[in-house]
């Protein structure tokens, strides 16, 4: 069970999510001695957690659950209670102790004046700024939007600001990273300054190499970690941009901040175009399937979206609106996450609406999952991006110039399972149909799961890309031609070219 937790527990620390986890061990007396299922759990956590100790008298136990407690909340993490077998049926104190220490409320960073006032001189000094927003600015949107309009900066985000900061925003110029767009690569390359605002994002080739960088964070572990920075800011977002503005400059420059939003403008309605589906045209878009799946839910749905493509078709088609919530593994990159973390949502939201795009081989790679949704009647909405692929393995495979190898899934019927198990399903392999299965799915009350048969040859191009890319790339084809693929280069050239 210690192995099968370990994976969930990595999730959660390296999102800074306050876990308490119990893990059992193996009767005190055997201990050491090569015991069935014996491991060292202690050990096995150390890594993914901020506290982890053995328990192995009752007495310990009231002190070491509020110093777990304390970790957790107070470091935002996971903290491990390692409890042998014989331990936990000992009798326990009587006593309660008292739990109003346990969480206390949560301070508020505010850098010193003097950091303060050296930000200001130099955002002052800047003309064309940038903020790059992460994770770390949820609950600060509208203090960052009065900072981009003192500034006349373009907003980038990092994926994990994209709930935060992507809404109701008129500085929004999109996403940078590999999963981003051109606009959003296009405001960090083209900044004279950069403002890192509570982001960690780790991919070093995409920050800017001739701006100057200036990075706000809450964890003092993180400043410059990433890329080489001029000045480190400790704080909140919100504390430190309200200490900030009365000190900065109202700029009424707004040609760095017009030609991003121009360039997003564009790159938004080249997206949209690619969101298609034509009746007959099959397979199907899987940029249509996620407008779809946005247009269609809730205001207040939870999305969770699996490793890979869907994440990339989540990042880029679903809308958020302040009160919807986008959950992922966005940090550690784990594997068939959407269904368990759609289970989770769901318990904890049980009037929202819950939706889990999940990629087939997700799906597939816990699909034990599935039947704990039945067992607990979980009225979560499953929807299955079945291109028969590791997509995004395969994506990497060809840019690399190899030919695709290990990735292909011979897939089920994914609809006639759901429904073998009791549980609503349709399956859709034609664009025309798309719609009402979809809202089907999607006002049925209780589980559903809808199987959608994506096109396998979509493309989901970088911001930019580089000449090593496009080499690798033409290698694969290449060889796919020496190997006898031409067809699945036909393929690929009327999915990406021929809408």
């Amino acid at each position: 069970g210690n192995l099968h937790l370990i994976n969930g527990l990595f999730d959660c620390h390296r999102s800074r999510v306050p876990v308490l986890a119990i893990a059992a061990q193996i009767p005190s007396a055997e201990i050491g001695r090569h015991y069935s299922q014996e491991t060292h759990p202690q050990t096995l956590f150390a890594e993914c957690s901020h506290f982890c100790e053995m328990v192995s008298t009752p007495e310990q136990m009231p002190g070491v659950v509020e110093t777990a407690i304390r970790a957790a909340v107070g470091q935002r993490g996971v903290a491990v209670i390692v409890i042998p077998g014989d331990v936990a049926l000992m009798k326990a104190p009587t006593e309660a102790r008292s739990s109003v220490s346990l969480l206390p409320p949560v301070p508020l960073v505010r850098p010193h004046d003097d950091t303060i006032d050296a930000l200001a001189v130099m955002l002052n000094a800047a003309s064309r700024v940038s903020l790059f927003c992460g994770r770390g600015c949820s609950g600060a949107h509208d203090d960052v939007i009065r900072l981009a309009e003192q500034l006349k900066a373009p907003i980038v985000h990092a994926l994990g600001g994209k709930e935060g900061v992507e809404y109701d925003n008129p500085f929004s110029v999109g996403m940078t990273g590999l999963i981003g767009v051109s606009s959003g690569h296009y405001a960090l390359q083209n900044c004279d300054l950069l403002l890192m605002l509570a982001t960690d994002f780790p991919y070093r080739q995409f920050y800017p190499t001739e701006a100057t960088v200036v990075q706000v964070d809450l964890r003092v572990e993180n400043l410059g970690r990433r890329c080489p920075i001029d000045l480190g800011v400790v704080g909140d977002v919100g504390a430190t941009i309200a200490a900030l503005l009365p000190g900065l400059d109202t700029k009424s420059d707004r040609s760095h901040l017009d030609e991003c939003l121009g360039r997003f403008s564009q790159t938004r309605r080249d997206l949209d175009d690619l969101a298609v589906g034509h009746p007959g045209r099959t397979p199907i878009h899987p940029q249509y399937l996620a407008k779809l799946i946005s247009d269609h839910a809730a205001d207040d749905a939870v999305f969770t979206c699996d490793v890979g493509t869907t994440t990339i078709w989540a990042a880029r088609y679903l809308k958020m609106n302040g009160r919807r919530r986008l959950i992922g593994s966005f940090t550690h990159a784990s594997m068939a996450n959407a269904l368990p973390q759609a289970l989770g949502a769901q318990s904890a939201f049980p009037g929202r609406q819950v939706i889990s795009l999940s990629g087939d081989g997700g799906f597939a790679m816990l699909m034990g999952d599935f039947i704990t949704l039945t067992q607990q009647a979980l009225p979560v909405k499953i929807v299955v991006f079945n291109n028969g692929t590791l997509g995004f393995v395969e994506l990497e495979m060809k840019v690399a110039g190899f030919l695709e190898t290990g990735v292909d899934l011979i897939n089920p019927d994914f609809a006639a399972m759901a429904r073998a198990m009791g549980v609503f399903a349709r399956r859709v392999e034609d664009p025309a149909d798309l719609d009402t299965a979809l809202r089907e799915v999607l006002d049925h009350d209780g589980p559903a799961l809808l199987d959608v048969v994506t096109n396998r040859q979509e493309l989901a191009m970088p911001p930019q890309t580089t000449l090593a890319q496009g080499l690798g790339f033409g290698l694969y084809a290449l060889k796919a031609m020496m190997n006898g693929q031409g067809d699945d280069l036909v393929d690929l050239a009327r999915t990406n070219l021929f809408r």
